[in-house]
């Protein structure tokens, strides 16, 4: 297997940005196929919002949540139901049989895979015959900033040389009709939508978990160890993200790719 690394890590800055996450804004394009009684695995749920949901609206069906970090899945686990579980898993080797599951999802994740044709081959192997793969991934290099502070053209810089450098592909979502061709999927739809941060609440959430993560996360160890960025410019990234939430004209929008296709 590629050897790669999550970029984010698991800090509590990270895990915060992820329990932000709902059908409604990350998962719209996939609800209307969510009918009652119908299996799903969750790959990279992470805390497990948007698992969480699943389970609801496709109750009595099976939900699974995998994810390979165990501090992700012990926070998804918080979340209870009948038809709801979470397990510690590698989407490279996923342990059920073929032909296992109605419906197969995965947000945010195949950026972070050095084979991400491979996770998706896995991915068909275990949807049953027409089952649907639901796939969406940002863009990174398609975010727009205002202010156009250039602490905030540094951030996105840096990031994608450390995102790069663990393994993944930063700019997934322009990627994902292509993969998903390469992996074999039939009835390949691609859709797109974005992330946008501007009201005083948004903006001072996002802002404050980049101000943040830039200094404490794994994206700041990996950063610094691997003299990818000094501890003044991540200083100086995390200053921009500060003043770019403190300010009333903030804007920012991230553009992310999706893809609905059948094993």
């Amino acid at each position: 297997m590629t050897s790669e690394r999550y970029t984010h890590g698991h800090h509590e800055s990270v895990l915060k940005s992820h329990t932000w996450r709902t059908i409604a804004n990350s998962a719209a394009y996939f609800e209307p196929h969510l009918e009652s009684g119908l299996s799903l695995l969750d790959i990279g749920c992470g805390p497990g919002t948007i698992t969480a949901e699943f389970a609801d609206r496709l109750a009595p069906g099976r939900v699974v949540g995998l994810d390979a970090a165990p501090a992700a899945i012990e926070k998804a686990s918080a979340f209870t139901a009948e038809n709801l579980s979470f397990i510690v898993g590698d989407a490279y080797a996923l342990p059920f049989d073929d032909n296992s599951f109605d419906l197969v999802h995965s947000h945010q994740t195949l950026q972070h895979l050095g084979d991400p044709v491979a996770a998706l081959v896995e991915m068909k192997r275990v949807a049953k015959p027409g089952g649907l793969i639901a796939v969406r991934d940002v863009d990174y290099a398609g975010t727009i900033c205002f202010p156009e502070l250039p602490g905030l053209k540094v951030w996105a810089d840096v990031y994608d040389t450390v995102h790069r450098s663990n393994g993944g592909e930063p700019n997934a979502g322009r990627r994902l009709k292509a993969w998903a061709m390469q992996a074999g999927l039939s009835d390949v739809v691609t859709s797109a939508s974005i992330w946008n941060f501007s009201d005083d609440t948004d903006r001072q959430w996002w802002g404050s978990m980049w101000e943040a993560r830039v200094l404490e996360s794994a994206f700041a160890a990996d950063a610094l160890s691997k003299s990818l960025a000094t501890q003044e410019v991540l200083q100086q990234i995390s200053s921009a993200w500060r003043e770019w939430a403190d300010s009333p004209e903030g804007w920012m929008a991230m553009p992310h790719g999706e893809i609905l296709a059948r094993a």
